[in-house]
């Protein structure tokens, strides 16, 4: 049995793909009444669990700005994004074929100055302000929840 162990081992080792980088917006904005921090969930389009945007990497463009245009397209809102990253989570992407692939997404604050009218996923996703500790509560990757309540820190 341990022979078939070791190579059971082997063997996954051997179809591992390497992790996938994607880029995110952790889009936030301040209660107009409250002045309480707030931040953007939206469902994803195939298990409708919680998330932030999020894409591949588009060419030779920055990682912030892929952040930022990933915020204009799934969800339709537009801002100031940072340049420099608030950290990295990692999460398993299934793709359509059923292939799983590891992804390591570096998130980028971007503070919600409006929304555009049209956008690429509109009607596809669900969309809702909450506060940091509903954000953390809902996301499903225990590094993104870390990153949520670290901003809110940051930010109070």
């Amino acid at each position: 049995m341990n022979v078939l162990s070791e190579l059971s081992s082997t063997v996954q080792l051997m179809f591992r793909r390497p992790k996938r980088t994607q880029y995110a917006a952790l889009c936030y904005r301040r209660a107009k009444k409250t002045g309480e921090l707030e931040i953007l969930l939206l469902t994803s389009r195939d298990t409708g669990r919680w998330v932030i945007p999020k894409g591949w990497p588009m060419g030779s463009k920055a990682s912030y700005v892929v952040a930022e245009t990933e915020a204009r397209e799934e969800a339709g809102v537009k801002g100031i994004v940072e340049h420099d990253a608030l950290g990295t989570f990692g999460y398993t992407k299934k793709m359509q074929e059923g292939v799983k692939l590891p992804c390591e997404v570096q998130v980028h604050a971007l503070e919600v100055t409006g929304s555009v009218k049209d956008y690429k996923e509109k009607g596809e996703r669900r969309l809702e302000w909450v506060s940091p500790d509903v954000a953390a509560e809902r996301v499903d990757e225990p590094s993104l929840k870390k990153i949520i309540l670290a901003f809110a820190k940051r930010e109070s």
